[in-house]
């Protein structure tokens, strides 16, 4: 049997707040630079920290920055070849941190030895004496934690409210509170050291026996929500099928300050298993609170993350709608993306020299490109429940579902060919021709040789009527596990008459409940495959929202489906035409 004996480098994640060698407290410690992060439309970036950072007498590059990491995702890295990493610690420790002295203490506490004049309150006509500042007597942390618990953590100096100060007449404790005022006859200090109490992150390097240096060259890889990027689009079309497309980015920056940086804006978001788990080198502290662009329960992120990136075309009415979704109301296009890109191909854009402080926004222009549209023209509609449903429905669910099924619309689109090699993204766009505002759209998922929709406005002046009507029943048309089931046979018919003055081409779709039997006018007929294919209920589900209306018989499903018809047609102005179709459906 083979032995591999070698070094075996572990790198040690302490939790928790941890009991300190020596209570000696850290200077206020520098920040490892961001040198390059790569952005996802869901909210997280994957952060380059590197750079020459000071050593401290043990040579190690202690940091007073702690990430908040997805687990696994965590890296930590020596770039220098005269030291290796062996090992990494986050605990929470004391930093000396310079402020401002702001009180009469803080200002006492900041010129120990110092000369003063000193006047106390207390007496009708205080009069000022002559004094030094020998100490404000204070509890050590060590002195702390004697008295506590064992391994209660790390402490900070308690200071007491009495001065010491050096007179003609000997040493003085003076009560803060009863010191008036103190005039300095000399020069005097304004900065004090504080003890603060702060996540440290510690990179234990080895030198290997070689002279520890002043610097380290070291890095940290993570992944992290925090910051997004959310695409736009401009679409300015010539009325002549040529259309110039220019996309732009809003970055949004809640994690560290970003300076000079190399920012990769990627389309599509890989798949984040562990994304709602933190690591546990972030000691599990309080998630520090993002702004509702970042936060999954916000009403913008409810919004963007169920309209604005579905991968499939979505009518505007259907997005307006969301019966389904406890009535919150028109969609909210917030900067929410997440679960946005699962069926988009990754794509990076790479912008150099991006600054960006945190907290704060930055709108910047991505690429222009031209490309070829047309316009179409398109009708959709829906399947409505058979009469037997209806019949249990109350009377304002009725109207409601009379009303959503009973005005089908034309709609007016432009669909753009996407002969770029950039994919086109999920996101808002703005249409416009001529300097002037059409519309602003939806802007759907194509990959570079594919095409997308946007839609304009509904074109009112092409008219539609449609009826369907029934026209027989047949009593015990089937058979199944000794039931019974009747056929209901019917007939419907769409006419489309345009107003234009030009002769238009229309796409039209006509779903039915059931199976469909005949299409007039070359109608193409297929049944839908309503566990794969969900373009027939608006891409959200298998179901339309009033599906869940009406208790479905266990046997629905085994007569009747979901049938398509689709036909392209050419209106001559002010003639109309008619599209037949028939189909059936079983009952008991």
């Amino acid at each position: 049997m083979t032995r591999f004996i070698g070094t075996l480098v572990f790198l040690v994640f302490s939790l928790g707040v941890l009991r300190a060698e020596s209570h000696t407290p850290y200077k206020a410690l520098a920040r490892m630079p961001v040198k390059e992060v790569t952005v996802f439309k869901d909210g997280h970036a994957f952060m380059l920290h590197s750079g020459r950072m000071p050593v401290d007498d043990k040579g190690n590059v202690v940091m007073d920055y702690l990430p908040n990491p997805v687990i696994g995702t965590f890296w930590p890295f020596s770039s220098d070849s005269r030291a290796a990493l062996s090992s990494v610690t986050a605990s929470r420790r004391t930093v000396l941190v310079d402020r401002t002295a702001l009180q009469l203490r803080e200002l006492i506490e900041a010129n120990i030895g110092a000369e003063v004049l000193v006047t106390e309150t207390g007496t009708p006509a205080p009069t000022p004496y002559r004094a030094t500042i020998i100490d404000v007597p204070a509890q050590s942390s060590d002195e702390l934690e004697a008295a506590d618990e064992p391994y209660s953590g790390e402490k900070l100096t308690r200071k007491s409210d009495i001065v010491l100060l050096k007179t003609s007449g000997g040493v003085k404790a003076v009560h803060m509170d009863h010191i008036q005022d103190v005039s300095f006859t000399g020069s005097y200090k304004k900065v004090l050291p504080r003890e603060e109490l702060r996540n440290l992150l510690t990179l234990q390097l080895d030198w290997a026996g070689g002279t520890v240096q002043k610097e380290a060259n070291v890095g940290l890889l993570y992944l992290q929500r925090g910051i997004r990027w959310i695409p736009q689009y401009k679409v300015v079309i010539d009325g002549k099928g040529q259309a110039l497309v220019t996309l732009q980015a809003t970055l949004i920056n809640e994690i560290a300050d970003l300076q000079d940086v190399t920012a990769h804006l990627v389309i599509g978001v890989p798949n984040f298993v562990f994304k709602s788990t933190n690591d546990p080198i972030s000691l599990q502290q309080a998630v520090a609170q993002l702004s509702s662009h970042f936060r999954q329960e916000s009403e913008t992120g409810y919004g963007f993350s169920n309209a604005l990136m579905t991968q499939q075309a979505m009518p505007m009415d259907d997005m307006r709608r969301r019966d389904g979704d406890g009535g919150r109301g028109p969609v909210d296009l917030g900067p929410e993306v997440a679960e946005s890109g699962k069926n988009e191909d990754l794509y990076v854009f790479t912008i150099k020299h991006v600054t960006l402080g945190k907290g704060q926004r930055m709108v910047f222009p991505i690429g222009e490109f031209t490309l070829k549209y047309k316009d179409v023209y398109t009708l959709d509609i829906p399947f409505a429940p058979p009469m037997e449903v209806w019949r249990n429905l109350d009377g304002g669910r009725q109207g409601e579902l009379a009303s959503l099924l009973n005005a089908p619309k034309v709609r007016h689109k432009i669909r753009l060919f996407n002969t770029s090699e950039y994919p086109l993204t999920t996101a808002p766009a703005l249409i416009l021709r001529d300097s002037r505002l059409l519309a602003q759209g939806l802007m759907t998922y194509a990959a570079a040789g594919d095409n997308t929709d946007l839609e304009i406005t509904m074109a009112l002046d092409i008219r539609v009527k449609k009826s369907d009507n029934e026209t027989r029943r047949v009593p015990n048309a089937s058979t199944f596990q000794g039931d019974q089931y009747g056929r209901v046979d019917l007939a419907g018919s769409i006419t489309l008459t345009s107003y234009r003055d030009d002769a238009v081409e229309v796409e039209v779709t006509r779903h039915v409940l059931g199976n469909v039997e005949s299409a007039g006018n070359k109608g193409r007929i297929e049944m839908v495959n309503v566990f794969e294919d969900v373009s027939y209920s608006s891409g959200r589900g298998p179901m339309p929202a009033w599906w869940g209306w009406f208790s479905w018989p266990w046997w629905w499903h085994h007569f009747n489906g979901v049938g398509r018809i689709t036909w392209t047609v050419s209106l001559t102005p002010q003639k109309p035409m008619e599209l037949g179709y028939t189909w059936n459906y079983f009952w008991r």
